[in-house]
């Protein structure tokens, strides 16, 4: 396993907190696709006992971020070009189901959601910041969940998006000019806010088919 520093976390820390840091460091690629988790040495970077290390492992196991492989031990996930295909049309369906819920009596809601990620992403994107951008966008499509007002939608998207940054690896935009990117998603939002639903809908799929499309050549 590389050596990754973890700060210490207070001994009264659920297994939760430990396995939001994991959740993060997969993520970010600092846990790497393939790396695999010692218990006994995240218990001595976090200073907790191996329980919460090992509960928090098992839910991230349970959520498909890691994977256990018998008499060898637990590691990252790795995705082939199949497993990104399979995020994006999992993701089309999931934020079409947002979509709905958000047409259906909460579209200002999500229009006002959709700010503060649509306004990060052109300023970043002036700042000729297109790792800010993208963590922008990241935000973008948490927001348009969660106006859905469904938890259950939300906490089935969280594992597709840490796996949407792990198809991204080190890669800080697919787009070759970020502010077509922040276009795109300025006219998702106004579609949202007072456009036709087909038109919403229609610039929700075309964008994810768009992002298949760039990821499918770098690859």
């Amino acid at each position: 396993m590389p050596v990754i520093e973890f700060e210490p976390v207070n001994r009264q820390s659920t297994a939760e907190m430990i396995a939001d840091r994991l959740r993060t460091a997969i993520m970010r690629g600092t846990l790497e696709p393939g790396a695999q988790l010692v218990e006994a040495d995240l218990a001595t970077q976090f200073d907790v006992s191996r329980g919460p290390v090992r509960e928090a492992m098992q839910r991230l196991v349970s959520e498909g971020l890691l994977h256990s492989i018998r008499h060898r031990g637990i590691f990252v996930i790795e995705l082939t070009l199949d497993d990104v295909l399979d995020v994006y049309r999992s993701r089309t369906a999931l934020e079409g189901g947002a979509l709905e819920l958000i047409l259906d009596g909460r579209r200002e809601i999500a229009y006002d959601a959709l700010e503060p990620s649509v306004s990060a992403m052109r300023a970043c994107a002036e700042n000729g910041d297109p790792a800010g951008v993208s963590d922008a966008d990241h935000a973008f499509h948490e927001a348009l969940v969660d106006s859905a007002g469904s938890p259950r939608l939300a906490r089935a998207a969280r594992t597709l998006f840490i796996e949407t940054r792990m198809c991204l690896g080190a890669l800080e935009t697919t787009y070759p000019d970020v502010f077509v990117q922040v276009q795109e998603h300025t006219d998702l939002r106004e579609a949202i806010g007072s456009g036709a639903p087909g038109r919403a809908r229609k610039l929700l799929v075309d964008h994810m088919h768009d992002a298949v499309e760039r990821l499918t050549i770098r690859a």
